[in-house]
């Protein structure tokens, strides 16, 4: 192989390389805008969640605190 042919070579692979950096770059920012988004739906669920522990907490000392329908 002469001097121009590893040239070439080389070349060759750079490009390559450079066009699978490129696509994992893609698959990264895909990923890191869907984590975010995950992050996002877990504090809104999380929130939620203790939303509505609140709710039964407080509705059920409101139903203790009542009188019972017969009195």
């Amino acid at each position: 192989m002469n001097l121009e042919d590893e040239l070439v070579e080389l070349q060759t692979r750079i490009a390559f390389q450079e066009d699978t950096i490129n696509q994992l770059n893609q698959v990264i920012t895909k990923q890191d805008a869907d984590i975010i988004q995950l992050q996002q739906q877990i504090r809104l669920l999380a929130k939620r969640i203790d939303e509505l522990a609140l709710a039964q907490v407080g509705g059920g000392e409101e139903i203790t605190d009542e009188r019972p329908p017969h009195y």
